[in-house]
């Protein structure tokens, strides 16, 4: 038997998986301890350590987020799966403690007014609004870009991650431009 008959075979004796209810659960999960941690008051004296080394931590994990997506998508322009796979798993695991960090620093400190006005308050508006909505909307269409390529959806894989990888870009990105707007706040 020749490489792409037991390809075949291996394809053809491929069951697809129903990843639906683990992604429902992850999104309500993960948007929810967002949304109810952000209405809460947090810990004025919490002194176990320094809280506010967390959003500095949540930057570094987008940056390394946003700079592993990036060579995940050259990888993929390249026709190089496997190295695609591995960036894209990365900055699948940067995000996860991006958001163990983000859920911590919530959970653990009181929320943090920005401090400037005019057109920079504006512009940090601006920029926080559309990634908190964009990073509630990219939970889902992670995990559904993510199973698709498990089940070997190649095409519905593709088709989704056109848009799945720049607005993750773009969350990852303006992650790291709110800490810098708010930092001087902390």
């Amino acid at each position: 038997m020749n490489n792409s008959e037991t390809a075949n075979n291996e394809a053809s004796t491929f069951k697809k998986r129903n990843y639906k209810p683990w992604i429902i659960a992850i999104t309500i999960i993960v948007n929810g301890l967002v949304i109810i941690l952000s209405g809460m008051p947090g810990y004025d004296n919490f002194d176990l350590f320094n809280v506010h080394i967390l959003p500095m931590m949540n930057a570094i994990f987008n940056s390394f987020t946003f700079t592993f997506l990036l060579i995940a998508f050259i990888m993929i322009l390249r026709k190089n799966v496997t190295w695609h796979r591995r960036f894209i798993y990365a900055a699948f695991g940067t995000t996860t403690l991006f958001l163990i960090t983000y859920i911590s620093y919530h959970f653990l400190s009181p929320s943090t007014p920005f401090g400037g006005d005019g057109i920079v308050a504006a512009i940090y508006y601006f920029v926080l609004i559309t990634h908190i909505v964009l990073a509630a909307i990219i939970v889902p269409l992670v995990l559904i870009t993510v199973t698709r390529a498990w089940n070997m959806e190649n095409e519905l894989h593709k088709k989704i991650a056109r848009w799945t990888m720049p607005l993750w870009l773009y969350v990852s990105f303006t992650g790291v431009l709110v800490y810098l707007m708010i930092s001087p706040y902390y």
